[in-house]
């Protein structure tokens, strides 16, 4: 288990996303606390657009055994509400999503010809790593951009709070492609729109991938500086 965060700058440069947990159980009053902080996250209007629901324990080997047959009898998903990436991505952004694509799998010592593979890790999404808790983030569909940055700002807050617990995290937006999957096993209502899921645990240290660091842009690459 890693140390908890000691300081805001500590738990930002410590949070990662980890794709390799330990079997340690997260305490329910933890993810409760943890949850209740930070709805103190900045909400525009104060509309506070975010809906979670958090899955664990019995529910959720429930709910991966269903995954498990779903990735099977659907390779390639469904059919997505929301696009993860723009299409026709450009550079840089193109460059730097490819690039901690490539470390991961040069870690992970897989090809990139060995397309199975790949698509056999990748599935490992679907089971969130081996992660003891799912949290799931959904959004009324009357709301827009601005709530939708706000989302991003409530998990951020999540993330960095979880650090400061000892716990680590992942977010995976790649739920949207099951996005019909969940709404059968968790029922929300239908204004509801997925976001996000995210899985939260104890990080394994033996996980090889877990010592991947994506890389960041330096500073003077995406800020203009004027007057100072």
């Amino acid at each position: 288990m890693r140390t908890k965060a000691a300081t805001v700058t500590e738990a930002v440069n410590t949070r990662m996303s980890v794709r390799g947990y330990s079997d340690q159980p997260v305490d329910g009053d933890v993810i409760r606390r943890v949850l209740e902080k930070a709805s103190r996250a900045p909400s525009g209007g104060n509309v506070q657009p975010w809906k979670i629901y958090v899955v664990g324990g019995a529910e959720l080997e429930s709910f991966k055994a269903i995954m498990a047959r779903r990735v099977t009898e659907a390779p390639t998903g469904e059919e997505p509400e929301y696009d993860v990436y723009p299409k026709g991505l450009k550079a840089p952004y193109r460059d730097y999503r490819f690039q901690v694509g490539e470390d991961m799998y040069g870690l992970l010592n897989i090809p990139r010809e060995d397309k199975a593979a790949r698509l056999g890790w990748f599935a490992r999404n679907y089971q969130f790593f081996g992660a003891p808790l799912a949290l799931f983030c959904y959004v009324d569909r009357q709301m827009g951009p601005p709530q939708w940055s706000d989302l991003g700002m409530f998990l951020q807050t999540v993330m960095l709070l979880l650090r400061e617990e000892g716990l680590d995290s992942c977010a995976q937006e790649c739920w949207s492609l099951y996005h019909r999957t969940l709404k059968d096993f968790l029922d929300p209502p239908d204004e509801l729109m997925l976001f996000t899921g995210m899985a939260i645990g104890y990080m394994d240290p033996e996980e090889p991938v877990n010592q991947l660091r994506a890389r960041r842009a330096p500073l003077d690459e995406f800020v203009r500086f004027r007057g100072i």
